[in-house]
């Protein structure tokens, strides 16, 4: 379908009007605002007792988060793009569910675990251990909100890639923890970082289930984003305004993170056909897993089978004498 040139240009300016009215404008005014009176008034504000040990608190709590639903993440792509088991469809629903529950919703959930009068939270009172309104109620929250990210980035590039190198590496005596570590994870790193990436961003952009949770305890359970309300709410425009400032900026590394992270065709990942599949595969695995102490050799049968049939997929049909 062929479409007008001025109709094409209309679209875009559309898009790109809309894309400014709801992101740019907004995000701009901010910085204006920030930087009105000057970069020292900013200084003053990021740099107050509670600005810092917000900001501590969000790093805190997201190098926690992060490397914990990193680890999930892969062993749960794993399991669900090599494995067939009984209820595996759902795992895989449970593990979007931070996507269709609000924040707010899981907050509660989490106070009604981990609470005083929760199911947990009785026994753990006597232990000594607070969950809720303290640091560990807030991870507790963050891990739930950005559980999905890796699992959902690592497994479609797990069935791209498919397990061809990974029977080789079995077949040419590699053990599963060296396939793992030679084979499947360098397969999947870009994967891995591109969620990393998305749950680094949730984890410090958290608000909802992390306000329920922490009782907003300044100095002790306040996050950047609960600075940010509470600094607004205070009427303290000019402190609201360099912590919204200091989020964006953290937002935006992330973007420039994510579009740094290179992608890799589907054709660089296997290339087409049984018989080069299967070269493809077996070359690239020897190259990653050390060669064990003795050589598996292929039955001379089954070579002449296999480079009877790759003679037989590129040699064009011979024509007989008796043909016209």
């Amino acid at each position: 379908m062929t479409v007008d040139r001025r109709w094409q240009i209309s679209l875009r300016v559309l898009a790109l009007g809309y894309l400014a009215l709801l992101l740019l404008v907004p995000v701009a005014l901010i910085f204006y605002r920030t930087f009105e009176h000057g970069v020292g008034a900013v200084w003053d504000s990021i740099t107050t007792p509670a600005a810092i040990h917000a900001f501590q608190l969000t790093l805190e709590v997201t190098a926690i988060a992060v490397p914990l639903n990193t680890l999930f993440g892969i062993v749960m792509a794993v399991a669900l793009a090599r494995g067939e088991w009984r209820g595996k469809g759902l795992v895989n629903a449970v593990i979007d569910l931070p996507f269709a529950i609000s924040p707010v919703v899981i907050g509660l959930s989490l106070i009604l675990v981990y609470g005083t009068r929760g199911w947990l939270g009785g026994a753990l009172a006597d232990a000594g251990v607070q969950v809720i309104f303290s640091v560990p109620g807030i991870v507790l929250a963050t891990i739930f909100v950005s559980l999905p990210f890796v699992v959902r980035e690592v497994t479609p590039v797990l069935k791209e890639v498919g397990d061809e190198q990974e029977q080789a590496a079995a077949t040419l005596g590699a053990g599963g923890w060296t396939t793992f570590r030679r084979i499947t994870l360098p397969s999947i790193r870009w994967g891995v970082a591109y969620g990393v990436v998305l749950s680094v961003a949730r984890c410090i952009g958290e608000f909802g289930a992390v306000s329920v949770v922490s009782g907003k305890i300044a100095g002790q359970t306040e996050t950047l984003t609960l600075l940010v309300e509470k600094r607004f709410g205070n009427f303290d425009l000019a402190g609201a305004y360099a912590a919204s400032a200091l989020l964006a900026l953290i937002a935006l590394a992330t973007l420039l993170a994510m579009t740094a992270i290179p992608g890799r065709s589907p054709d660089d990942l296997r290339p087409s056909g049984t018989v080069s599949r299967r070269r493809f595969a077996t070359r690239d695995v020897r190259r990653s897993i050390a060669a064990p102490s003795h050589r598996v050799r292929r039955p001379a049968s089954t070579i002449r089978r296999h480079t009877t049939r790759a003679h037989r997929e590129t040699d064009p049909p011979r024509r007989e004498e008796g043909d016209t």
